[in-house]
Parts: structure tokens; C-alpha cells; sequence
């Protein structure tokens, strides 16, 4: 499959798979947002926004991964909330969330589109 093959979705190529650091996040810029994404150690991706709700700062890439239970998230290095993975929802503050997007392996890339709702 090619990145122009995939439901016609527009994706943004943001790295080599192989490149990506294992339960770490990097940042990039996709449709002029700022995106924090991470690959876990069993090898799947995950892409949520990289802005802290909290402070409008641009760090959740620099966060740590954990995992409670069944549901792994990044806490943010500025005030420690932490943020579900799969759904974007902050585990410490039921009224705050960040954007979570798409993402997939295509030709070996990791590439990021806007979550279809």
C-alpha cells in the first residue's frame, strides 16, 4: 500500500518507522498542528496533539509513557497530568483532552491524518 493508495485520506509522511525512538515521543507538524507521537515497545503507534491544555505549551512529546492498568499514557513534563493514548482524555482532570489522530505504516513511513469521525 502507498501513501496515496490509503481511503484517498490525506496523510502526512513523518518518519521512518525504524527511526522512531521506542517509548518516546517526537514531535511534527501536520495540517499546521502540533502532533505528539509515540511508539511503544510492543510496536504500535500512537498520535495525540502535543500541546499541554493546561499551559498551551507545545511538550507532550517530551512526556513520559506509563501504563495504569490497561490504559498507557503520556504524562506531561510541565505538571504531570496524564493523557490516555487511545483517546486523547486526561486521566487526572475529566474536563480537559487533546486531539488524537490517525496513524499508520505506509511503505515503511509513519504517516499521521486527521482521526474521521
Amino acid at each position: 500500500m502507498t501513501v496515496h493508495d490509503v481511503d484517498a485520506v490525506a496523510w502526512t509522511v513523518v518518519t521512518r518507522f525504524e527511526e522512531m525512538p521506542i517509548d518516546r515521543g517526537i514531535a511534527a507538524l501536520v495540517d499546521d498542528e502540533p502532533v505528539a507521537l509515540f511508539r511503544l515497545g510492543d510496536g504500535t503507534l500512537h498520535a495525540i496533539g502535543h500541546v499541554e491544555p493546561m499551559t498551551g505549551m507545545p511538550v507532550l512529546a517530551r512526556g513520559l509513557v506509563g501504563s495504569i492498568g490497561e490504559v498507557t499514557y503520556v504524562s506531561s513534563p510541565l505538571h504531570k497530568q496524564r493523557f490516555d493514548l487511545l483517546t486523547g482524555e486526561c486521566l487526572d482532570d475529566a474536563s480537559v483532552s487533546v486531539r488524537v489522530w490517525t496513524v499508520a505504516v505506509i511503505d515503511g513511513h509513519v504517516c499521521v491524518a486527521p482521526t474521521l469521525t
